[in-house]
């Protein structure tokens, strides 16, 4: 495992787009669970359904989700230590992307990624079955607050950030490889 403290310097700058935060959020009794996904620099949130809570369900959406984004908005991607992640490696060769780890029980070192999960959490209460949600619904619960003006964005949404960086970039670069 990476530390956090290993990644580099650009990531706790934010401002070059590539590097994402993880979080599950799990449901009733840990049986099942959802990722998210925050970019640092855009703010963009994508959703990744786990049907279960176990490392093979992360791994599974993570890989998933992180697949739908382009190679070159991919680079790092940091999580906690728990152990649903313990097939970190996994995702990282199927990727392309590098995997560092926050310190025990040190959630702020991701704050972005605990705050879009707080977000979600006005609709997805605990104790909840996240298994019965399909990945759609939860796109679109991810949508609802990506779409969202954020003040650290000025008067722009995360998707708009994220579309003009998409907009911007080489057709080559755009590319989505698993």
């Amino acid at each position: 495992m990476q530390s956090i403290h290993l990644r580099p310097p650009e990531v706790a700058d934010r401002l070059v787009p590539e590097h994402w935060e993880a979080d599950l959020i799990k449901g009733a009794m840990n049986r099942s669970s959802m990722g998210t996904l925050v970019e640092r620099t855009t703010l963009m949130v994508v959703s990744a359904r786990m049907p279960e809570g176990t490392a093979q369900s992360a791994l599974d959406g993570f890989s998933e989700a992180l697949g739908a984004i382009p190679l070159a908005l991919r680079k790092t991607f940091s999580c906690d230590q728990g152990r649903e992640m313990s097939k970190h490696a996994q995702p990282a060769e199927q990727t392309g992307v590098a995997v560092y780890f926050c310190g025990p029980h040190s959630p702020w070192q991701r704050g972005l990624n605990e705050n879009a999960s707080g977000l979600l959490r006005q609709h997805l209460p605990k104790g909840a079955d996240l298994s019965v949600y399909t990945q759609e619904r939860l796109d679109a619960l991810a949508w609802s607050f990506t779409t969202r003006p954020r003040k650290s964005l000025g008067p722009r949404s995360p998707v708009e950030v994220y579309s003009e960086l998409l907009h911007n970039m080489e057709p080559a670069k755009t590319a989505i490889k698993h």
